[in-house]
């Protein structure tokens, strides 16, 4: 993008409707670790989703270098927690918090633990039907395509 080889062109509102999952006006993005706390990568993905025509950001309380972990990297997804919340469900919340309707994510371990996280909420209560879980790559195939 920074080249100028991609450019986003839609708004998300008019964006390729076969992947509507990816389009969005509001958006927060989850911050996985090993992007960000163990390479210190923040603001790409950031620039990224700034970049997208009509989609404004909503940052969660705990984000970038602060960010609150998905519950993937300790192996979270292959255990079943007795004890508190689950940590992908804390985070979840968090993220449904901001109002966004999209959670994007830069990673595919975090993709499955907030969808997860996400399809429990979902389960338990009609709210929040309209929010996905994305990744920031699919928003920007979704902005690049033109409509027919």
């Amino acid at each position: 993008m920074r080249d100028k080889k991609l450019i986003p062109v839609s708004r998300p509102d008019q964006a390729d409707t076969s992947n509507v999952a990816s389009t969005a006006e509001t958006v927060t993005y989850h911050d996985p670790c090993y992007l960000g706390r163990h390479n210190g990568v923040y603001a790409p993905p950031r620039e990224l989703l700034g970049a997208l025509p009509g989609v404004e950001l909503r940052e969660m309380p705990r984000s970038g270098n602060k960010s609150f972990c998905c519950g993937a990297g300790g192996a979270q997804m292959w255990m079943e927690e007795k004890l508190g919340t689950r940590v992908n469900n804390n985070r979840t919340e968090e993220a449904l918090a901001t109002g966004a309707s999209r959670i994007a994510v830069g990673c595919p371990f975090c993709n499955v633990m907030l969808a997860d996280g996400l399809t429990e909420k979902k389960a338990a209560t009609s709210a929040h039907e309209d929010v996905e879980v994305v990744d920031v790559a699919q928003m920007l195939l979704a902005a690049v395509r033109r409509t027919p």
